[in-house]
């Protein structure tokens, strides 16, 4: 088995992971569709300090508002290389004049990529390096290349490693979480199945997976696509486009502002709050199916 990863400095972004020469990562601007158009330009961005919309595009820090475009800054910026071997790619990101307009902190963010054979491992670390205690959201957005025709027929399906019993369906008003529940889609607390209409209200966002372990799989096939295993994280993103040769399984730490929510950073729903010298570390890795 040859394995080959590439990443960039651009977001600090997976943008390739190769397995005896086939290509496991969404293509980002190099995939077109039948009108010529790009589906999503990116592969598998860094969600930082925000994870989805703010509520009218702005959040209030110390009393003060602070804009930030969805998902945060992290995904648009450069990059600082640390370190790129062939299994092992580290880069940082360091707070500037930039991102301080946007999030008044000073932070350092590191994101790692090792890789074992058909194994991808994504790590994260983020140090907060001012004198106050910063609030944060982190996650990430890998997009994986799947059979847009076996999508189209609903052949692909989500496993859970267990029954899940007491997890939730988050349901999105114009990107902001709703104040009801979704419709709970798991077959016998454990399948999720996916088609092209999965998506028609934007993406599915589960928050209370007991075991955070799942299974892409190909009815079809009848073969695993992949594992994936976000402990660490409290939500789970699921995401596509119409047609589009790729699906997001995006594990998060938090999640968009409520409809009702107060708009002050530091009381969202399970925002992490790190203290001065402090470091904050998760992780997901992927297994891929031969």
């Amino acid at each position: 088995m040859e394995t080959l990863m590439n990443s960039s400095t651009e977001g600090g972004e997976l943008i390739s992971f190769k397995i005896d020469g086939v290509e496991k990562i969404h293509q980002g601007k190099d995939t077109l569709d039948e009108n010529g158009k790009v589906y999503w330009k990116r592969h598998a961005p860094v969600l930082f300090p925000i994870i989805g919309k703010l509520k009218r595009g702005h959040t209030l820090i110390n009393g003060r508002p602070y804009e930030m475009s969805q998902h945060g800054f992290a995904r648009d910026m450069e990059f600082e290389a640390i370190t790129k071997l062939d299994n092992f790619q580290q880069y940082v990101l360091r707070s500037n004049n930039y991102t301080l307009a946007r999030f008044p902190y000073n932070f350092e963010l590191y994101t790692t990529y090792r890789c074992d054979k058909n194994i991808l491992t994504v790590e994260y670390k983020v140090v907060n390096s001012g004198y106050t205690n910063m609030p944060f959201s982190i996650g990430g957005h890998p997009a994986f290349k799947i059979d847009p025709e076996d999508m189209k027929r609903g052949n692909y399906y989500l496993e859970f490693a267990e029954e899940e019993t007491s997890c939730h369906f988050l349901y999105l008003v114009d990107g902001l979480v709703g104040t009801d529940y979704a419709k709970n889609r798991l077959i016998d607390n454990k399948y999720l199945e996916l088609d092209e209409h999965t998506f028609d209200n934007d993406a599915i966002i589960i928050k209370g997976i007991k075991n955070k372990k799942i299974y892409l799989n190909n009815s079809r096939t009848k073969k695993r696509v992949l594992s994936l295993d976000f402990d660490g994280f409290n939500y789970l993103g699921i995401w596509s486009k119409p047609g589009a040769p790729f699906i997001c399984l995006e594990p998060w730490t938090s999640t968009a502002d409520r409809v009702y929510g107060n708009g002050v950073f530091a009381k969202k729903p399970d925002i992490i709050i790190l203290s001065p010298e402090d470091s904050f570390e998760a992780k997901f890795t992927v297994e891929f199916s031969n």
